[in-house]
């Protein structure tokens, strides 16, 4: 079988980690990288023995698909072009910096009848793939995405940096979009919003608090489902989970599973997922319908911080 020709576009953090995966991948050919800084794309592609590239549109002319891991607010440029170029696109989380330029992204890719997915690599952790089946009708949802300050995507506030991971989860688990959406959020170390907190409730009765900070001392990714029959806890950090149910005919009445966790990486499991899927093996990564629900909900938090914060104003 052939192998598909991908390359990466763009040689930051996330798109060294997206050469890295790749070389590994065995139904992968590694093309090369390009990066805008010509010096930053050799580093990262003499450490991973692969070709450096000039120009995007030489790196594409020799591609079938590409990860786009460029700053955010460059996401749909790159995207609409590699699209254009023939390509197939994974463009990293968030999908753009408005739901407008995330629709335009859609409508490139129909254009050029090549496939669109999201870099939502949270999906793939496996806590989160062990937990997805116990996952029924939850009433409650909690969530804490914690991270120290880096002097990185301080283009993008921490909504879209880390709680679009969670907005992500939280749809794609309950199949439902939020009916009512408050917010708050505070800048603390940069110009945007560092640490925010989200409620979003839907039509079923379920809430879902998620809290997200990157000026944090700890390093804390956690997720919580409240059920009527069960709670399950999962570690997305540690990789770790559990489930715990009351059952009256047991001593002590409250059960508790540890859910049998999954090797795997999930960037890795992701990447494979989005190449297999573009010869009819899988479902792939997350579509782009998905990572646009996601942006248009961070969107919705931003709105309500937005007012809370002429509320502080006024008073």
């Amino acid at each position: 079988m052939d192998r598909t020709r991908v390359g990466v576009w763009g040689a930051g953090a996330w798109g060294e980690k997206h050469t890295r995966v790749y070389r590994s991948l065995p139904d992968v050919e590694l093309i090369g990288v390009y990066d805008r800084d010509p010096a930053r794309g050799e580093a990262i592609a003499r450490a991973h023995g692969v070709q450096a590239f000039a120009s995007a549109e030489a790196l594409l002319s020799r591609c079938d698909a590409v990860s786009v891991a460029v700053p955010t607010v460059d996401h749909r440029a790159a995207t609409e072009q590699a699209l254009a170029a023939g390509c197939h696109v994974l463009v990293e989380k968030p999908m753009a910096v408005t739901v407008q330029e995330a629709d335009a992204m859609i409508a490139a890719a129909r254009r050029a009848d090549r496939v669109l997915q999201v870099g939502q690599v949270e999906r793939f952790n496996p806590a989160l793939r062990a937990a997805r089946p116990r996952v029924s009708r939850p009433k409650f949802i909690e969530a804490h995405r914690l991270a120290a300050f880096q002097p990185r995507s301080l283009d993008i506030d921490v909504v879209l940096d880390l709680m679009i991971h969670d907005f992500d989860i939280v749809l794609h688990l309950t199949g439902q979009v939020p009916t009512a959406i408050s917010a708050v959020g505070v800048a603390v170390l940069s110009s945007t919003v560092d640490i925010a907190n989200a409620r979003l409730e839907f039509e079923d009765g379920c809430v879902a608090n998620l809290t997200a900070s990157r000026v944090s001392q700890e390093r804390l990714r956690r997720i919580r489902f409240f059920q009527a029959d069960a709670y399950l806890s999962i570690d997305l950090f540690g990789r770790s989970g559990d489930l715990l149910r009351v059952d009256p005919t047991r001593v002590p009445p409250i059960h508790r599973e540890a859910l049998v966790i999954e090797e795997g990486e999930p960037l890795a499991l992701e990447l494979q997922a989005f190449v297999r899927s573009l010869t009819g093996r899988g479902e792939g990564a997350a579509s782009a319908r998905d990572g646009r629900e996601a942006l248009r909900v961070a969107e919705e938090v931003r709105s309500a911080m937005n007012r809370r914060a002429l509320q502080w104003a006024a008073g």
